[in-house]
């Protein structure tokens, strides 16, 4: 869970700078986006080999 502590001298824009900071830090929205529908197991895998083809891919270009 995330938790912004403030006092009375903190401005609320301060809190709610800090608050989305961590929410990003802790990647809540993120698992909200992939969970909002349900994937098939066999679709899952599919997504993840091509995402660790296209990160091997991305390691073994030659640098200009």
């Amino acid at each position: 869970m995330t938790l912004v502590v403030i006092e009375e001298s903190d401005s609320v824009e301060w809190a709610i700078k800090t608050f989305r900071r961590k929410v990003q830090r802790a990647g809540i929205l993120r698992d909200l986006r992939n969970k909002r529908h349900f994937v098939k197991p066999s679709t899952a895998r599919r997504k993840k080999a091509v995402a660790a083809r296209r990160r091997l891919q991305r390691g073994r270009r030659p640098r200009s």
